[in-house]
C-alpha cells in the first residue's frame, strides 16, 4: 500500500495544508510519496524532502504548468497514479484540491471521499456532514482511494526527513484552458486558513468602514488575521477570501473571535473546531453563543474598542 499526496505550495514553499494532509496520510500506514506540480518549483521540493514520514518526492516542473489548470494537473495526477500503482491519492481539501481532485476521481473511475477529519484504517474514513452537525463513517472498497483532506482536522507534519527527490514528465498541454487573470489579496496579516488567532465579523458591523475601522487595530495587537461571515461578505464589507464557512474556509485557530456574527450554521461549519471561541453580540439569544466558550452580550461599537484598548 502506498499514498501520493499532491502538494499545495507556491512554489517557494509548502502551504501548511500540505504538512496536515501528509499528518492524515500517515495514519493510512505504508509509504507516502509527494507530487510537486508548478514551474521553478525546486525549492518546494526540497521542502517537501524535508518531512518527516516521506519516501520519496516527484517533481513535474514545466511552464504550462505554471498556473495549476485543473485539467493539466488532473492528467498529470492520473499518470502518475497508474504509473506508481498508489492505492490511495490525497490532497488537501482547500480551493486547490476542490479544483482537480473530482477529476481525478473520474479519470481512474472511482468515489471521491470528501474533506475526511478521521482516518479509521486504510479503507474507512470520518467525513462531516449536514454542515458539520454530523459525523459519517464511511467505507471504500475501491482499488483506488480518491481523497481530500480538511487540513484543520490534523496536525502539521514536522522536519525531519531526507527524501530522495525525483523528476517526472508531464503530459503535454491540454490546451483547452488558459488564465486569463488572477487578483490576489495581498496582507501582511497571518493566512486565515493557517492563523492561529482569526477576528472575524459579521452583518453586525454594519459597514465595511465599521469593518475595518473596529477589527483591524485588534488584529493587528493579537497578530491575528481577519475573517467574515458569509452575510459581511455578501454584503461588500470585505473580499470573498475572507469568509469563512461552509462555503468559505474551514478554520480552527487557537483562537477565533466572533464580532456581530449571530451564528449561522453555515459559519459554524467553518469555525466551532476552533480551540477557544469568544463571541460579542448585543442579542444574548444569538446561535453563535451556543458554541463559544465565552460569550459577551454587548454593543460591539463600545466593546471593542475597549478590549483593544485594554491589550
Amino acid at each position: 500500500m502506498s499514498t501520493l499526496l499532491i502538494a499545495e505550495h507556491d512554489s517557494a514553499d509548502l502551504k501548511v495544508s500540505t504538512r496536515n494532509t501528509l499528518s492524515a496520510a500517515a495514519k493510512l500506514g505504508g509509504d507516502v510519496d509527494i507530487l510537486i506540480v508548478g514551474h521553478n518549483c525546486q525549492a518546494a521540493a526540497q521542502a517537501a524532502a524535508g518531512l518527516a514520514g516521506v519516501r520519496k518526492v516527484l517533481v513535474a516542473d514545466a511552464a504550462h504548468l505554471a498556473d495549476g489548470l485543473a485539467e493539466n494537473l488532473a492528467n498529470l495526477t492520473e499518470q502518475a497514479v497508474r504509473a506508481g500503482g498508489y492505492s490511495h491519492v490525497l490532497t488537501p481539501a482547500t480551493t486547490f484540491g476542490k479544483n482537480f481532485l473530482p477529476r481525478v476521481a473520474a479519470m481512474l473511475d472511482v468515489a471521491q471521499i470528501s474533506d475526511i477529519v478521521g482516518v479509521v484504517d486504510a479503507n474507512t474514513f470520518v467525513r462531516p456532514i449536514y454542515a458539520g452537525n454530523a459525523l459519517c463513517t464511511v467505507e471504500s472498497r475501491d482499488g483506488i482511494k480518491v481523497i481530500s483532506v480538511r487540513p484543520s482536522a490534523f496536525e502539521a507534519a514536522i522536519d525531519g526527513g531526507s527524501a530522495a527527490v525525483e523528476a517526472v514528465t508531464s503530459p503535454a498541454d491540454t490546451g483547452t484552458t488558459r488564465l486569463v487573470g488572477r487578483e490576489l489579496s495581498v496582507s501582511a496579516r497571518p493566512e486565515l486558513g493557517a492563523a492561529k488567532v482569526v477576528v472575524s465579523g459579521g452583518r453586525g458591523l454594519g459597514s465595511g468602514d465599521n469593518y475595518r475601522r473596529l477589527l483591524e487595530p485588534l488584529a493587528d495587537k493579537l497578530g491575528a488575521a481577519l475573517g467574515a461571515s458569509r452575510a459581511a461578505v455578501d454584503a461588500g464589507f470585505v473580499p470573498n477570501d475572507f469568509q469563512v464557512g461552509q462555503t468559505g474556509k474551514i478554520v480552527a485557530p487557537q483562537l477565533y473571535i466572533a464580532v456581530g456574527i449571530s451564528g449561522a450554521i453555515q459559519h459554524l461549519a467553518g469555525m466551532k473546531e476552533s480551540k477557544v471561541i469568544v463571541a460579542i453580540n448585543k442579542d444574548p439569544d444569538a446561535p453563535i453563543f451556543q458554541v463559544a466558550d465565552y460569550g459577551l452580550v454587548a454593543d460591539l461599537f463600545e466593546a471593542v474598542p475597549q478590549i483593544t484598548a485594554s491589550i
